[in-house]
């Protein structure tokens, strides 16, 4: 199962939990497991978020594949500049 952390302010919306493990192959399947675990967490996770895998950033990356021992962090996106 991929680790996942919630960086900033995502941790409102899961009762304070910042840190599950989760099975998931890709980004998109990893948020709806979220979603799923933790409603209140479900509108915000497609929009504004960058998701570091294994220590890659990326932004938009819904299809980016997930290893089963995979360290995943979901964090604010990054503006560019």
């Amino acid at each position: 199962m991929a680790h996942v952390t919630l960086i900033g302010n995502l941790r409102q919306f899961t009762g304070g939990v910042t840190e599950l493990d989760i099975e998931a192959a890709n980004v998109r399947q990893l948020f709806v497991r979220l979603g799923e675990k933790h409603p209140a967490l479900a509108p915000h996770l497609e929009k504004g978020l960058a998701v570091a895998i294994d220590g890659q950033i990326y932004q938009d990356a819904l299809l980016q594949q997930i290893g089963s021992d995979s360290e995943v962090h979901i964090l604010p996106q990054i503006a560019g500049g």
